[in-house]
């Protein structure tokens, strides 16, 4: 019996799988590198043990290291989570070899389903090995690995070399690995999925389905289950496939077998030996704990003959430190609090006054909602999501709240392209245009003019505050029954809380302060100060760094004199284990390179300039 776990991993999946542990009464191990020292996982675990380094490849996918760390700290088994290790099969063999219980596949079921490539052979499918014009779309994927990393959509033959450069190097920086393949992309196709839990007596389960088509640059935004809209033949179609690719690698534990599902034909992508992401809509529609499975599986329990019955809907929603708007930037900072309604399920690795660093995957957590049908696990999930406090990094959480409310995605008529589409409508800046007023007589509260009103009319008071990045004033008075403003009732006024009415409708806004931070309601607001910092500001063409990072590579033959296009590529930042390209913002002659690979840059930090050609 099984007493206790080292999670090889971070993050919310190191602490939900600490939850259920716990549960079980077992004691838990965390692992961290040093930029995690203090993280959530560290602070939940009964121990925790240093990988030293910040970087993926220092620590976390240091495999001797974190089973020596699983020896020192008394742990009798290792549960991989997912990324980093999960997949790799010579990791779970030192783990059995240590003579440790490894909480997964057998490796040589990891081996025959860790490759793409070699799973699609396994089961009579071809990669696409030379690529033509009449070939394209195609896409070009890691072999190892998955999270959307190391894959790019080439349209044209010309950009094939430089994205399969840039899919290798990714894919070897996110897995050690840079093995990439070429399939066709599949337009207009959805993400279907399906949920395996073998045991090691034969039994193996089809845990329903799952869709998953709302993705941002192929990694999962939106999934539920069951996926929606699927015939009952097309349905057991993808359930008979899993099976079968279960039992032909003879698996055990829980796995995730993937589909690109176009019309009534569903084509094989990949199976993941491992737990996926999105596996808590499964747990809540089927009302098991796929962890604990897991754990029974390696101690050696048998599953029942047949699975329990599914029971109503389930939707799930990441919500990324990331900017929708800007390219989906990574964002960092200090998370000053994040809140959502109990009514649904928060999975998160992070806690109030918790710091997103700039090392690893922007996800701040998952919020699920379970209901008897899929409207109502929608709404549910919409309006918690929507009445959520999140105090910190800018977030795509109105960009998830306006996707779960789209007409196409609530009709069930979603596929990948979704974004694609969609992206400008869904992240129209729409903040409330009584924020600064709210902010700005919060901040007055208390204060007055002279030391109180006046028998003479006030002279308005004003404040200046940055909105979805354009400046608003507010204006206010003190009279005689205390603030003030045009066109509006102030119905309350604190330091924390400002009541307002408009046109006879009461509004409530809820007002913290981090700084020159305002939030109100859900709205941040930077205050200005009241006369502009003269600084120097940067030449026309300057490109700025638009995130934390680390420049990974620069174009070939770039140097000071070169003539560049508009949109050309001219390098390359990594940040929270994606590759982020930096492109020419007009025609004309690079005059200024500011930076080498390998250098880290802050937000902001000078790249490049472009002088533009007249």
């Amino acid at each position: 019996m099984i007493t206790s776990v080292l999670v090889a991993n971070r993050g919310e999946i190191a602490c939900r799988v600490v939850r259920t542990c716990r549960e079980l009464g077992i004691r838990t191990v965390a692992v961290h590198s040093d930029a995690d020292a203090n993280a959530l996982h560290t602070r939940v675990a009964d121990t925790a043990v240093r990988l030293p380094g910040s970087a993926p490849a220092d620590t976390y996918l240091r495999g001797d290291l974190i089973v020596k760390a699983a020896l020192a700290a008394g742990a009798d088994a290792v549960h991989p989570g997912y990324g980093f290790l999960s997949e790799n099969a010579g990791f779970a063999r030192a783990v059995q070899d240590a003579g440790l219980v490894w909480i997964g596949p057998p490796p040589e079921a990891i081996e025959a389903m860790a490759s793409k490539t070699r799973a699609k052979e396994l089961l009579g499918i071809e990669p696409l090995r030379k690529v033509t014009e009449a070939d394209l779309p195609v896409l070009v994927k890691a072999a190892a690995g998955g999270g959307g990393r190391g894959m790019r959509v080439v349209r044209h033959l010309a950009d094939l070399d430089a994205e399969l450069a840039a899919a290798r190097a990714e894919a070897a920086s996110a897995f050690g690995d840079g093995e990439v393949f070429v399939e066709p992309y599949v337009e207009g196709g959805r993400h279907v999925e399906v949920q395996v839990l073998a045991d090691t007596h034969g039994t193996v389960w089809a845990l329903g389905t799952r869709d998953c088509s709302l993705q941002r640059r192929h990694q999962k935004v939106i999934e539920e289950a069951p996926a929606p809209g699927l015939s009952a033949a097309l349905d057991e179609e993808v359930r008979a496939l899993a099976v079968r690719a279960a039992r032909a690698v003879r698996y055990v534990g829980a796995g995730t077998v993937e589909f690109l599902v176009a019309g009534e034909r569903a084509h094989f992508l990949e199976m993941n030996t491992r737990l996926q992401v999105e596996h808590p809509v499964t747990e809540a529609v089927f009302g098991v704990d796929l962890v604990a499975e897991q754990i029974r599986v390696a101690e050696g329990h048998a599953l029942a003959d047949d699975p329990p019955r599914a029971r109503g809907h389930a939707v799930e929603a990441r919500l990324y430190a990331e900017d929708p708007a800007r390219d989906w930037a990574p964002q960092t900072g200090r998370l000053h609090r994040l809140a959502v309604p109990d009514a649904v399920r928060l999975d998160t690795g992070y806690a109030d006054g918790d710091d997103i660093g700039v090392h690893y995957d922007p996800m701040l957590a998952k919020v699920v909602a379970h209901a008897p049908t899929r409207a109502e696990a929608i709404r549910k999930l919409s309006g918690a999501l929507d009445r959520a406090v999140i105090h910190g990094p800018v977030t795509n959480r109105d960009l998830l709240v306006r996707s779960l409310r789209h007409p196409e995605f609530t009709a069930a008529r979603m596929d990948t392209g979704f974004y694609d589409r969609h992206l400008p409508a869904l992240t129209e800046p729409a903040p409330d245009p009584h924020a600064p007023l709210a902010a700005a007589l919060a901040d007055a509260h208390g204060r007055s003019r002279f030391g109180g009103w006046r028998n003479l009319p006030s002279q308005p008071q004003t404040k200046r505050y940055l909105m979805a990045g354009e400046e608003h004033e507010a204006r206010y008075r003190h009279g005689r029954q205390g603030l003030e403003a045009d066109g509006v009732r102030v119905v309350h006024a604190d330091a924390r809380l400002v009541i307002l009415d408009v046109d006879g409708v009461r509004r409530t806004y809820e007002i913290a302060r981090y700084g020159d931070q305002v939030y109100v309601n859900s709205t941040a607001l930077t205050a200005l100060p009241r006369f502009p910092d003269p600084t120097a500001q940067h030449a026309s063409g300057s490109l700025l760094a638009p995130m934390p990072g680390t420049v990974v590579r620069i174009a070939e033959n770039l140097t000071e004199g070169t003539p560049v296009e508009a949109g050309q590529p001219l390098l390359w930042l990594e940040a929270m284990k994606m590759q982020h390209k930096i492109t020419a913002p007009a025609t004309g002659t690079l005059t200024e390179l500011c930076v080498v690979p390998g250098q880290q840059v802050e937000p902001g930090a000078l790249l490049a300039v472009v002088k533009e050609a007249f």
